[in-house]
Protein backbone atom coordinates (compact mmCIF):
# COMPACT_ATOMS: atom_id res chain seq x y z
CA UNK A 1 0.00 0.00 0.00
CA UNK A 2 1.02 3.40 -0.91
CA UNK A 3 -0.16 6.83 -0.07
CA UNK A 4 0.53 8.34 -3.05
CA UNK A 5 -1.15 8.38 -6.17
CA UNK A 6 -0.58 9.93 -9.69
CA UNK A 7 -3.06 10.70 -12.02
CA UNK A 8 -2.70 10.70 -15.64
CA UNK A 9 -5.10 10.03 -19.07
CA UNK A 10 -6.06 6.49 -19.62
CA UNK A 11 -5.21 7.45 -23.30
CA UNK A 12 -3.42 9.78 -25.32
CA UNK A 13 -2.14 10.18 -29.11
CA UNK A 14 1.28 8.45 -30.02
CA UNK A 15 2.49 12.03 -30.20
CA UNK A 16 2.26 13.13 -26.50
CA UNK A 17 3.54 10.12 -25.27
CA UNK A 18 6.44 10.53 -23.30
CA UNK A 19 5.70 13.88 -22.63
CA UNK A 20 2.48 13.83 -20.73
CA UNK A 21 3.54 15.92 -17.39
CA UNK A 22 2.38 13.17 -14.99
CA UNK A 23 5.71 11.73 -15.89
CA UNK A 24 7.36 15.03 -13.90
CA UNK A 25 5.67 13.08 -10.68
CA UNK A 26 6.71 9.64 -11.65
CA UNK A 27 9.79 10.56 -12.27
CA UNK A 28 10.19 12.29 -8.87
CA UNK A 29 9.02 9.63 -7.11
CA UNK A 30 11.52 7.27 -8.99
CA UNK A 31 14.58 9.54 -7.49
CA UNK A 32 13.54 9.42 -3.82
CA UNK A 33 12.41 6.13 -3.94
CA UNK A 34 8.83 6.99 -3.08
CA UNK A 35 6.63 4.20 -3.30
CA UNK A 36 3.44 5.16 -5.98
CA UNK A 37 0.64 4.13 -7.97
CA UNK A 38 -0.84 5.39 -10.87
CA UNK A 39 -4.36 5.56 -11.66
CA UNK A 40 -6.29 7.51 -15.15
CA UNK A 41 -9.17 9.54 -15.95
CA UNK A 42 -10.59 9.45 -18.94
CA UNK A 43 -8.65 11.27 -22.00
CA UNK A 44 -12.00 12.11 -23.75
CA UNK A 45 -15.58 13.10 -22.31
CA UNK A 46 -13.89 14.72 -19.30
CA UNK A 47 -16.40 14.64 -16.73
CA UNK A 48 -17.70 17.08 -13.79
CA UNK A 49 -14.99 14.60 -11.47
CA UNK A 50 -12.16 15.59 -12.78
CA UNK A 51 -12.85 19.15 -13.26
CA UNK A 52 -13.65 18.96 -9.53
CA UNK A 53 -9.98 17.59 -9.27
CA UNK A 54 -8.38 19.81 -12.18
CA UNK A 55 -9.93 22.88 -12.80
CA UNK A 56 -8.74 23.08 -15.80
CA UNK A 57 -9.10 19.26 -17.43
CA UNK A 58 -5.09 18.51 -17.53
CA UNK A 59 -3.55 15.90 -15.61
CA UNK A 60 -1.59 15.34 -13.55
CA UNK A 61 -2.96 15.55 -10.10
CA UNK A 62 -2.06 13.79 -6.86
CA UNK A 63 -3.11 12.35 -3.60
CA UNK A 64 -1.25 12.01 -0.65
CA UNK A 65 -3.52 10.47 1.38
CA UNK A 66 -6.66 12.86 2.23
CA UNK A 67 -4.56 15.17 0.59
CA UNK A 68 -4.92 16.27 -3.46
CA UNK A 69 -2.80 18.69 -5.27
CA UNK A 70 -3.09 19.53 -8.80
CA UNK A 71 -0.19 21.13 -11.23
CA UNK A 72 2.66 19.10 -12.07
CA UNK A 73 5.05 21.79 -10.14
CA UNK A 74 2.71 22.04 -6.99
CA UNK A 75 2.73 18.06 -7.36
CA UNK A 76 6.77 18.20 -7.69
CA UNK A 77 7.28 20.73 -4.71
CA UNK A 78 5.27 18.71 -2.25
CA UNK A 79 7.32 15.18 -3.32
CA UNK A 80 10.38 17.26 -2.71
CA UNK A 81 9.40 17.87 0.81
CA UNK A 82 9.55 14.17 1.63
CA UNK A 83 13.47 13.70 -0.01
CA UNK A 84 16.90 14.98 0.82
CA UNK A 85 17.38 13.32 -2.96
CA UNK A 86 14.79 15.85 -4.45
CA UNK A 87 15.47 19.04 -2.20
CA UNK A 88 18.34 19.71 0.62
CA UNK A 89 17.38 20.22 4.31
CA UNK A 90 19.51 23.15 4.83
CA UNK A 91 18.06 27.25 4.07
CA UNK A 92 20.37 27.77 1.34
CA UNK A 93 19.99 24.45 -1.04
CA UNK A 94 16.44 24.70 -0.54
CA UNK A 95 15.87 28.41 -1.48
CA UNK A 96 18.15 27.89 -4.73
CA UNK A 97 16.21 25.00 -5.22
CA UNK A 98 13.26 26.35 -5.04
CA UNK A 99 13.87 29.22 -7.23
CA UNK A 100 14.98 27.24 -10.20
CA UNK A 101 12.13 25.15 -9.59
CA UNK A 102 9.82 28.17 -10.14
CA UNK A 103 12.47 29.98 -13.05
CA UNK A 104 12.10 26.81 -14.66
CA UNK A 105 7.86 26.83 -15.08
CA UNK A 106 7.58 31.21 -14.86
CA UNK A 107 10.68 32.08 -16.75
CA UNK A 108 11.17 29.19 -19.50
CA UNK A 109 8.31 27.12 -19.72
CA UNK A 110 5.60 30.10 -19.86
CA UNK A 111 7.56 31.08 -23.11
CA UNK A 112 8.71 28.19 -24.42
CA UNK A 113 5.25 26.18 -24.60
CA UNK A 114 3.10 28.68 -26.37
CA UNK A 115 5.88 29.24 -28.81
CA UNK A 116 5.79 25.65 -29.38
CA UNK A 117 2.04 25.74 -29.90
CA UNK A 118 2.32 28.72 -32.63
CA UNK A 119 4.38 27.23 -34.29
CA UNK A 120 2.92 23.83 -34.97
CA UNK A 121 -0.15 25.82 -35.38
CA UNK A 122 1.39 26.95 -38.48
CA UNK A 123 3.35 29.80 -37.68
CA UNK A 124 7.08 29.20 -37.47
CA UNK A 125 8.10 32.89 -37.22
CA UNK A 126 5.55 33.73 -34.45
CA UNK A 127 6.50 36.66 -31.97
CA UNK A 128 7.47 34.44 -29.30
CA UNK A 129 10.41 33.56 -31.22
CA UNK A 130 13.25 36.43 -29.77
CA UNK A 131 11.67 36.20 -25.97
CA UNK A 132 12.25 32.66 -26.22
CA UNK A 133 15.89 33.06 -27.71
CA UNK A 134 16.90 35.21 -25.10
CA UNK A 135 15.36 33.37 -21.97
CA UNK A 136 17.18 29.68 -23.19
CA UNK A 137 20.42 31.99 -24.25
CA UNK A 138 20.12 32.94 -20.35
CA UNK A 139 19.95 29.51 -19.29
CA UNK A 140 22.69 28.60 -21.73
CA UNK A 141 24.81 30.72 -19.76
CA UNK A 142 23.96 29.39 -16.43
CA UNK A 143 24.79 25.92 -17.65
CA UNK A 144 28.15 27.07 -18.95
CA UNK A 145 29.13 27.43 -15.34
CA UNK A 146 27.95 24.72 -13.29
CA UNK A 147 26.31 21.16 -13.85
CA UNK A 148 23.43 21.37 -11.41
CA UNK A 149 20.85 24.53 -11.15
CA UNK A 150 21.38 24.60 -7.01
CA UNK A 151 23.07 22.89 -4.18
CA UNK A 152 25.38 21.93 -6.30
CA UNK A 153 24.03 18.81 -7.12
CA UNK A 154 20.56 17.07 -8.92
CA UNK A 155 17.66 18.29 -7.29
CA UNK A 156 13.98 18.84 -8.29
CA UNK A 157 15.01 21.80 -10.01
CA UNK A 158 17.25 20.24 -12.51
CA UNK A 159 14.50 17.69 -13.19
CA UNK A 160 12.15 19.95 -14.04
CA UNK A 161 14.19 22.48 -16.40
CA UNK A 162 15.66 19.58 -18.24
CA UNK A 163 11.71 18.10 -18.74
CA UNK A 164 10.97 21.51 -19.70
CA UNK A 165 14.29 21.67 -22.46
CA UNK A 166 13.99 18.09 -23.64
CA UNK A 167 11.03 19.06 -25.76
CA UNK A 168 12.53 18.20 -29.47
CA UNK A 169 11.23 21.70 -31.19
CA UNK A 170 12.89 23.71 -28.17
CA UNK A 171 15.85 21.75 -27.65
CA UNK A 172 16.62 22.10 -31.49
CA UNK A 173 16.03 25.40 -31.70
CA UNK A 174 19.59 26.82 -31.47
CA UNK A 175 23.25 25.89 -30.92
CA UNK A 176 23.69 25.73 -27.17
CA UNK A 177 26.00 22.65 -26.30
CA UNK A 178 25.89 23.25 -22.95
CA UNK A 179 22.42 23.12 -22.68
CA UNK A 180 21.80 20.22 -24.98
CA UNK A 181 24.60 18.51 -22.65
CA UNK A 182 22.50 19.05 -19.55
CA UNK A 183 19.48 17.95 -21.08
CA UNK A 184 21.29 14.44 -22.16
CA UNK A 185 22.98 14.23 -18.69
CA UNK A 186 19.63 14.39 -16.89
CA UNK A 187 17.88 12.03 -19.33
CA UNK A 188 20.35 9.49 -19.17
CA UNK A 189 19.06 8.89 -15.17
CA UNK A 190 17.93 5.53 -14.46
CA UNK A 191 14.97 7.15 -12.46
CA UNK A 192 14.13 8.92 -15.79
CA UNK A 193 14.47 6.13 -18.28
CA UNK A 194 11.90 4.14 -15.94
CA UNK A 195 9.37 6.40 -15.46
CA UNK A 196 9.33 7.54 -19.38
CA UNK A 197 9.11 3.60 -20.07
CA UNK A 198 6.17 3.41 -18.05
CA UNK A 199 4.07 6.18 -18.85
CA UNK A 200 4.52 4.90 -22.66
CA UNK A 201 3.88 1.41 -21.30
CA UNK A 202 0.29 2.37 -20.13
CA UNK A 203 -0.86 4.27 -23.40
CA UNK A 204 0.52 1.38 -25.25
CA UNK A 205 -1.72 -0.83 -23.58
CA UNK A 206 -4.56 1.24 -23.80
CA UNK A 207 -4.14 1.13 -27.61
CA UNK A 208 -4.92 -2.76 -27.17
CA UNK A 209 -7.86 -2.00 -25.54
CA UNK A 210 -9.25 -0.04 -27.65
CA UNK A 211 -8.97 -1.78 -30.38
CA UNK A 212 -10.97 -4.95 -28.68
Amino acid sequence: MTDLTIWTYDWVPEGPRGLVRDLRLRWACEEAGLPYAVRTVPFEGRDAEHFARQPFGQVPFLNDGDLEIFESGAGLLHLARKSDRLMPSDPVGAAETLEWTIAALNSVEMVTVPWWFLNISGDPANGLTGWMTQRLDHVEGVLRARDWLAAGRFTVADLLMADVLRVPKVRAFGDRPATEAYVARITDRPAFKQARADQIALFEAADLTRKA
